[in-house]
């Protein structure tokens, strides 16, 4: 067995472990750091793959954004587990048969003529300077690239909607005025009273 191949399966296990420890434990918190280390492990495989742009978008992405929304969420409320116990024995028939349906399909793809891996091509391998990145960004900026921009024109244009609808005002908020507030005054604000001095007994 060839050292790649070890390193693969090392991390194939672990990526396993990880994400069966996700949907196993108890404790929320414990799930969420378990997806992250299935995620640096998935990352892991990637780079195996030479597929280092996923590898770094997964890392930042989610585990480096979206995990630490995740954990911030699940720490900052007070989640009681016991409906979620009770849920768990309610669905797990309905779990069990759409798991076993995806192995069964897993199982017919990976056992298609389609997929026969011995008789694939091996890709040839690539030299200590070659950048997955590099490459992805010439084919993007070239062959791609109405595409791309109609993307991102679609995504500001979501931007600015999320924007607009939380930026209405709805009856009953209370909201502050800057200009109203530019424009307030000393005399507007501080009134001075002259009293007479209280005389003891």
């Amino acid at each position: 067995m060839s050292f790649e191949r070890l390193v693969f399966y090392t991390f194939a296990a672990i990526l396993v472990y990880a994400a069966t420890r996700v949907i196993t434990v108890r404790n929320p918190v414990h799930a969420a750091l378990h997806l992250v280390l299935a995620f640096f492990t998935c990352a892991a495989i990637w780079m195996l793959l030479e597929a280092e742009f996923l590898a770094i978008t997964l890392v930042l992405v989610y585990v480096g954004a979206v995990m630490v929304l995740f954990l911030f969420v699940v720490m900052m409320l007070d989640i009681n587990l016991a409906p979620l116990k009770e849920g768990f024995m309610r669905y797990l028939p309905v779990g069990l048969v759409v798991a076993a349906l995806m192995l069964i399909e897993m199982i017919m793809v990976l056992r298609s003529k389609y997929f026969d891996a011995a008789s694939m091509p091996v890709p040839p391998g690539h030299a200590a300077d070659y950048s997955n990145t590099r490459e992805l960004g010439s084919v993007l900026y070239t062959n791609y690239v109405y595409p791309f921009e109609i993307a991102s024109v679609i995504l500001v244009v979501a931007i600015i909607a999320a924007i607009a609808l939380t930026m209405r005002k709805r009856p009953g908020t209370k909201s502050q005025n800057p200009a109203e507030q530019v424009k307030v005054r000393r005399e507007d604000r501080v009134r001075v009273i002259k009293m007479d001095a209280e005389k003891g007994d």
